[in-house]
């Protein structure tokens, strides 16, 4: 393999790595909001799924400190490959933040799938 295709190979694992865990994201946010529906709709008592959605809460603060990692991980890999005297190469999305914004507010990934609609609970009078 020439350079370019190393680097391109690991450009693609990086990117693949990057929305991996934007999926893992979402499905884990998706799983909190069923388990405050079903349990609403259930009418069990909030008290009753408090542990198993904290822990549900605590997945996902755990995959944003990933995705920090990662998004981190990516600056300092085009860092090494300037220095490294190689050009810029881009692999992926070609809406990619310049280098002065990494170090900032991202904003938030695009999510291509919509918000499913849960059924409101009936209030008894």
């Amino acid at each position: 393999m020439d350079r370019t295709e190393v680097v391109a190979s690991v450009a693609g694992d990086l990117y693949a790595t990057e929305r991996a865990i934007d999926a893992a994201l979402t499905s884990a946010t998706t799983l909190v909001q069923s388990m405050i529906g079903g349990r609403t709709l259930l009418k069990v008592s909030p008290v009753a799924g408090s542990v198993s959605q904290a822990k549900a809460v605590e997945a996902i603060a755990a995959l944003s400190a990933a995705r920090d990692a990662v998004v981190a991980c990516h600056a300092e890999m085009q860092k090494d490959h300037r220095r490294m005297g190689w050009g810029v190469y881009a692999v992926g999305p070609l809406d990619k933040p310049d280098d002065a914004d990494w170090g900032e507010q991202l904003p938030p990934p695009r999510v291509e799938q919509q918000l499913r609609t849960v059924a409101r609970p009936r209030r008894v009078a």
